[in-house]
């Protein structure tokens, strides 16, 4: 671990962590939110390279759950798309700010098309890796070296106060995501720094 003016990093292997992964706390609160992430925001999910492929592997089957606009985005735009930051996304609705895969239900909520699937059994692939990793966003900073932030936004002030409510840090909450992104051997180096971390806090 180093200290730094913004604050303690963790350094496992080539993966930066910022002590707010460890320190703040995080549960989902779909309850509040109904899955308004999927539709809020200033472009797609941000994906690794290999997603597109995977998100047109399995698109005959979750397209059944899409909105005909959502089916129109990727008509006219395919798996994926460049925002003005010049990072492949997936693709939004034209004029609108939903993610073209989402699944629109009666009572308003939203859900992931693809996730859907997958627990249904019929994807293989789950959903871009930065959606299952939210709030963590991970930054890559060059010579093979990732950065994982915490990324505040203000439609998920009720998970940050619910997961205080119930002593859940971000990191035990995105266990799973995590151990599928890097591994159990990050997890584990990551659990233990954290544990020193916590108790000097």
């Amino acid at each position: 671990m180093s200290e730094r003016d913004y604050g303690t990093i963790i350094e496992i292997g080539d993966i930066l962590v910022s002590e707010e992964v460890i320190l703040e706390y995080f549960s989902c609160d779909y309850e509040k939110c109904k899955g308004c992430c999927c539709v809020i925001g200033d472009s797609g999910a941000p994906l690794k390279e290999d997603e597109p492929e995977l998100l047109e592997r399995d698109y005959p089957v979750y397209s059944a759950l899409m909105s005909p606009s959502g089916k129109a985005a990727v008509c006219e735009k395919g798996f994926f798309e460049i925002d003005r930051d010049g990072d492949m996304v997936t693709p939004v609705v034209q004029g609108r700010e939903e993610c073209a895969y989402s699944l629109f239900e009666g009572d308003g909520s939203v859900f992931c098309s693809i996730e859907r699937c997958y627990f249904q059994g019929l994807c293989r692939f789950r959903k871009p890796i930065s959606c299952r990793l939210y709030p963590i966003r991970a930054v890559d900073l060059g010579g093979g070296r990732t950065g994982l932030n915490l990324h505040r936004w203000s439609i998920c002030s009720d998970a940050f106060e619910k997961g205080r409510r119930e002593g859940v840090r971000v990191y035990e909450f995105l266990r799973e995501p995590l151990i599928d992104a890097y591994g159990e051997e990050f997890y584990s180096a990551l659990s233990a720094a954290a544990k020193m971390l916590i108790a000097a806090s």
